[in-house]
């Protein structure tokens, strides 16, 4: 045994001879079986992995700025390299905002030392949020803390001023870039969010330590809207949206607090825009659900109603979303009625009640329906201009 495996080093995979039935001798079973291992042998790797080893990064994670971080910035050639890895990181990881936002800060104030670094500073945060469009709410909550917490304060004004400052360039030409080319107002309507995220949390305390927000802002926010319904095309108008969904009930507010009815007349811009406008009817849609949102309080509820369990004797609205049954005779009925009992299980016990359906919808007498597969989805223009009509009337009514 010993010579057969001596000699394998000396054979490069010997061929392989078909089995042969008439040499069935021990002898070739045995040379047989001892040139197997000859196939297996193979030298022993040794492992390169060590406990040592420096931590693994997945490619998508930024190794680079982990491990400066712990060191500050003296990693960093320039400012912007390290600001815009640190940005990057954020809008990779926004739940690290809490832990690491204090020593970022602490960074700054060693680094940030004069007017041209600061104005550096705003601009790429400002851009960040801008092109980002996840970053928005994480850049104005950046802002906010930085405004409170950077030392430096040069004579050409301090981080929360430079950031309005830089904010008024675009707010400028806002009627232009309503009505500009897709991609002026894709990075228009960047900016219209962005400026709302900063309204809700740039906060400015005053002499008294009172928190409030920033007025200019609340104007600007105003006007922004006017270039939007002024320019009534579909992005626009979507973007419309958004901002009061984001900011409309903090809006109102304040608005009423001073005694004015702005929101009043945006309202009324939207019915207009709705009646006579000519964008698609998903984004008319759009616009009516934001008009019912507004009359629904922007979905808040009174704390009253959080003490007690809504029923029908104290929630007014404790039916609205109740489905509509018909009777044989076509009487509509919902679960308001006194005798809903009565006629749902009539209802149930109606021989046709969805005859040759099943209730996932499939069909169990083998072909379609000739007449509804003749229905069109889409509704009749006629129609749907009543419609229209008939929503914006009743809120005319509710109002008075």
């Amino acid at each position: 045994m010993s010579d057969g495996f001596d000699r394998a080093p000396e054979q490069t995979r010997p061929p392989r001879a078909p089995p042969s039935s008439q040499d069935n001798s021990p002898q070739q079973n045995s040379e047989s079986t001892m040139a197997k291992p000859q196939v297996v042998a193979a030298p022993v790797l040794m492992s390169k992995l060590s406990v040592n080893a420096p931590e693994f990064y997945p490619s998508s994670y930024s190794s680079n700025y982990t491990e400066s971080y712990e060191d500050g910035c003296e990693d960093y050639p320039t400012l912007s390299e390290y600001v815009q890895d640190f940005l990057n990181h954020l809008t990779e990881q926004p739940g690290s905002f809490e832990t690491e936002i204090e020593q970022f800060a602490e960074t700054l104030n060693g680094w940030v030392t004069t007017d041209d670094a600061l104005q550096e500073l705003v601009e790429l945060i400002y851009q960040q949020a801008t092109s980002i469009p996840n970053f928005s709410y994480m850049g104005a909550r950046l802002c906010n803390y930085l405004s409170h917490h950077l030392t430096i304060s040069p004579q050409s004004g301090n981080f929360r001023q430079l950031l309005l400052q830089r904010c008024r360039t675009e707010y400028e030409v806002k009627d232009q870039a309503a009505k500009g080319d897709e991609v002026t107002r894709k990075r228009f309507h960047a900016f219209v969010l962005f400026l709302g995220e900063l309204y809700l949390n740039l906060e400015i305390k005053g002499t008294n330590g009172q928190v409030t927000r920033a007025d200019i802002l609340q104007v600007g926010l105003r006007e922004l809207l006017n270039a939007l319904f002024s320019n009534p095309m579909d992005d626009n108008l979507i973007c419309a949206v958004k901002l009061l969904k984001l900011t409309g009930s903090v809006l109102e507010d304040a608005w009423k607090e001073k005694g004015k009815i702005d929101m009043e007349e945006i309202i009324q811009r939207i019915e207009n825009v709705v009646l006579d406008a000519n964008c698609s009817r998903d984004v008319k849609q759009m616009l009516l659900k934001l008009v019912e949102l507004r009359s629904s309080n922007w979905g808040r509820v009174h704390a009253t109603s959080t003490y007690r369990e809504a029923t029908p004797e104290n929630d007014p609205n404790y039916f609205m979303n109740e489905p509509t049954f018909y009777t044989s005779d076509g009487v509509p009925f919902t679960a308001a009625d006194p005798d809903y009992q009565e006629k749902y299980q009539e209802l149930l016990e109606r021989e046709d009640f969805f005859p040759d359906y099943e209730e996932n919808g499939t069909d169990l007498s083998g072909g379609g329906d000739p007449y509804l597969d003749d229905i069109d989805d889409e509704m009749d223009p006629e129609i749907e201009e009543a419609y229209e009509k008939f929503c914006l009337e009743s809120e005319r009514k509710r109002k008075q």
